[in-house]
């Protein structure tokens, strides 16, 4: 695909945060506040967090600079080129973990890396976050070191790690870093710069909502009204219904619509980890401000002729809100942006859908308006005193809350709002799309009305040819393990999505994600898969093989066999060769498969299927 070359005529070097101690001075500053570094390169665009902590900081009065992708291997200048930062050294993997990024689900080394220009791969180390913190410390001693980004925020307790197969201990025990921000950090880390710009010391900021920190293991308190003590991190390696036990006090604690707990963990060598509660989402003035902010959407000019795949595919994009109430087992999204939804103003996206029109290289499609989910826009509890008394992973499973407000007009309203706004020619949606949420009978006729518009809507207008939804499984066994909605849903959604297609005089498709290994997952649950899937005419392209990653309710399933939530064991493809046996499924339709998938059905005693997924009958057995 021959990509547009960036416009950078129109904006100076200074336009962006500086990335060089020749772009400090160029803007008259002689030392900065903050450094952040980041495994990513540098786009200045809300879709990458460090541009968005950087212009948050920036936009408080502070000098930020950023370190995009040190070199760890060399003489360190890359570290050492701003000095000791007048407040702190900020540090970030990027916007996925880095062991997410750097390998496959067969544990296999990825050849590029999305977030790199050039796409290349080895422009970041495995665990950054430990090994850019261990440099720092050694360079500059006595300068606090803040982690952020996802793969803290997910590993700030005792997690499985997939990579090296074995319980790690959180992040701190690892990292030499002063302080842990988690989830999403703009709010926190303002109040940190301002409490360390009034002179306090870090050592002695152990209260802000949302950090992590290493304390002495005399601090841990007894349970009580606003701590948990979890399981220490030595019995959780002894006993894996211990830490089935600590997850689900942690997802619960990290899902309150506001938190109140301290938890607490002994993660050995007289060391304890404290964890205080998360914030509440974002107001929309506090989101609206944090996408408001200068950004000028674009990779910096250092990467002038080279392309960032991550950056094409969102350069035209939107999103309209934070968090997801869906509660997926295999996802992390909740875990990271919260549960609860923090929803922009519709003047703030139309600003932005401005911008965006204004682009030179915009040619009238806006690529997606969309979220971590796409039609959770302004949705929520209608009364937000039960939210607040919630514990519930999700509101969509087992089946949606009857306090759960699925309004779609103010989505469709956002719809109807940019594809009216000159230079417009059509606005798609990209994002996920929760049909569970759009198909709900509520009970509500002019709310129910709205929810089919939004359907109709979303497939004549907003669809570039082929819609991608998540079924992930069809056994029922499977879907509830993954918190998803049972399969029939998915069979009504095509009916309709063909039915529009036929009357609209389109010619779309559907095109839906499954996932194998998933826990709870057999052999015979993938054969009947193929056989579902067959029979609705797909030829399966968008599938994954489960991968575990840390602080999600299925890489606990995987790990320690056991549901958190039921005590009950839970069966898990954990070999290669069990994982292969459930993956080749997807493919049945290849004929290179198919001596392997018979052989497959006749060893667990299904040779019934043979004939469902091949044409032919099986050969009778005596």
């Amino acid at each position: 695909m021959n990509l547009p070359e960036i416009d950078y005529s129109r904006l100076r070097p200074t336009d962006w945060l500086p990335t060089s101690v020749k772009e400090m001075k160029a803007l008259g500053w002689h030392c900065v506040d903050v450094v952040l570094f980041s495994g990513d390169a540098y786009v200045d665009h809300p879709a990458f967090g460090a541009a968005v902590i950087g212009r948050t900081l920036q936009a408080a009065g502070f000098r930020v600079a950023i370190v995009p992708q040190p070199n760890w291997q060399d003489d360190l200048r890359d570290f050492r080129k701003f000095g000791a930062p007048r407040l702190f050294f900020g540090v970030s993997p990027g916007a996925m973990d880095s062991m997410v990024n750097h390998y496959t689900a067969a544990r296999r080394r990825r050849s590029d890396d999305a977030y790199t220009p050039g796409g290349r791969h080895g422009a970041r180390p495995d665990y950054p976050s430990i090994v850019y913190s261990r440099i720092l410390k050694e360079l500059f001693p006595d300068v606090p070191v803040i982690l952020g980004g996802i793969e803290a925020s997910l590993r700030r307790l005792a997690h499985y790690d997939y990579w090296e197969d074995r319980l790690r201990p959180g992040i701190l025990a690892d990292a030499p870093a002063d302080m842990l921000i988690y989830g999403m950090g703009e709010r926190t880390v303002l109040q940190l710069a301002r409490r360390l710009d009034s002179g306090e010391h870090i050592a002695g900021i152990t209260d802000l909502e949302q950090t992590a920190m290493l304390r002495p293991v005399a601090e841990i308190p007894g349970d009580d009204n606003d701590n948990i003590v979890l399981a220490p991190l030595d019995r959780c390696r002894r006993s894996k219904a211990a830490h089935a036990a600590n997850f689900k006090i942690i997802e619960q604690e990290s899902n309150r619509y506001h938190g109140h707990k301290v938890l607490w963990q002994d993660t050995g060598g007289g060391h304890a980890i404290r964890v205080n509660p998360m914030l509440p989402a974002m107001s929309q003035g506090e989101i609206d401000a944090a996408f408001d902010l200068p950004y000028t959407r674009l990779p910096h000019p250092r990467y002038r002729g080279k392309t960032i795949p991550a950056y094409e595919m969102i350069r035209h994009s939107i999103n309209l809100h934070r968090g997801c109430f869906g509660g997926c087992a295999f996802c992390t999204i909740s875990a990271h942006q919260g549960k609860f939804i923090a929803s922009r103003s519709p003047e703030s996206i139309l600003r932005e859908a401005r911008q965006v029109t204004r682009m030179p290289d915009f040619k009238g499609y806006i690529s997606d308006l969309g979220g971590p989910s796409a039609n959770m826009y302004a949705m929520g509890g209608k009364d937000r005193e039960q939210c607040r008394r919630c514990l519930r992973p999700s509101c969509l499973h087992p089946a949606p809350c009857s306090n759960l407000d699925t309004d779609h007009r103010p989505l469709l309203g956002i719809y109807h709002a940019v594809d009216k706004l000159p230079g417009v020619k059509k606005s798609f949606v990209g994002s996920g799309v929760r049909y569970d949420l759009s198909m709900h009978p509520t009970g509500d006729k002019a709310v129910d009305r709205a929810n089919a518009d939004y359907n109709r809507e979303l497939i004549v207008n907003h669809v570039s040819g082929r819609l991608k939804v998540a079924p992930e499984h069809t056994s029922d066994t499977v879907l509830n393990l993954m918190r998803k909605p049972p399969f029939p849903l998915f069979h009504r959604f095509k009916e309709l999505f063909d039915s529009i297609n036929t009357r609209s005089g389109l010619r779309q498709q559907l095109i839906p994600y499954f996932i194998s290994s998933h826990p709870g997952c057999r052999v015979e649950d993938m054969a009947e898969l193929a056989v579902e899937t067959k029979n609705l005419h797909f030829h399966l392209e968008q599938v994954q093989d489960f991968t575990p990653t840390p602080m999600t309710l299925a890489t606990e399933m995987y790990y320690t066999g056991i549901h958190p939530y039921t005590g009950k064991e839970v069966f898990a493809a954990t070999t290669p060769a069990q994982k292969e046996a459930q993956r080749q499924f997807f493919f049945w339709y290849d004929p290179a498969y198919r001596s392997r998938i018979t052989a497959e059905l006749r060893r667990i005693g299904r040779p019934d299927l043979i004939g469902r997924l091949f044409g032919t009958r099986p050969p009778h057995r005596r």
